[in-house]
C-alpha cells in the first residue's frame, strides 16, 4: 500500500469521498467511479473495503451491485472482522443473505458471523449461515437476552 503522504491531496480526497459514498449508499457516484476504474476491492486506512462499508451500513442494493462488480465478500479488515459478521451484528438480515449467496464465509474473522449470530440470539440466521453445533465452541459467550421492551 502506498504511503498516503506520497499521494496527491486530490487523490486522497477522492478516495475519502468514495468510502463516504459506500457508507452513505450513494450508488450512483460510487458505481460510476468503479466503472471508470476505481478498484472495487480498494481498502481504506482501517482495511475496510467499499463492500464492507456498504454492507455494514445496510445498503442492500449497493451491496448487491458491488458484489456483481467483483467485490470480495471474504475480505477481513485490519481488526480481523468480516463483513458478514458485521451485517449480522447490525441486524441487516437481507445483506447477510446477499453476502452468503455470493460466497461469504461465515466462519472467517473473530468473532465469526455464526458466533455473532449465536451471541446475539439471532437463531433465524443460523440456517442462512450454514451453522452446525461444532461452530459454537465453549469460548463463545452465551446469547445476550433480548429485550422486547425498547
Amino acid at each position: 500500500m502506498p504511503d498516503l503522504s506520497t499521494l496527491p491531496h486530490e487523490t486522497v480526497d477522492f478516495a475519502h469521498r468514495m468510502f463516504d459514498a459506500a457508507r452513505n449508499g450513494n450508488s450512483e457516484l460510487l458505481l460510476a467511479a468503479v466503472d471508470a476504474g476505481l478498484p472495487v476491492n480498494i481498502l481504506n486506512e482501517k482495511g475496510n473495503s467499499l463492500l464492507m462499508l456498504a454492507s455494514y451500513a445496510g445498503h442492500l442494493d449497493l451491496t448487491k451491485k458491488l458484489l456483481g462488480k467483483g467485490g470480495d465478500p471474504n475480505l477481513l479488515n485490519d481488526l480481523g472482522q468480516s463483513m458478514i459478521a458485521g451485517a449480522v451484528f447490525k441486524a441487516h438480515d437481507d445483506v447477510v443473505r446477499a453476502l452468503a449467496e455470493k460466497g461469504a464465509n461465515p466462519r472467517l474473522g473473530k468473532p465469526t458471523a455464526i458466533e455473532t449470530a449465536h451471541m446475539f440470539g439471532r437463531t433465524e440466521l443460523m440456517p442462512v449461515l450454514g451453522a452446525t453445533d461444532a461452530d459454537i465452541g465453549p469460548d463463545v459467550p452465551s446469547p445476550i437476552p433480548r429485550s422486547d421492551s425498547a
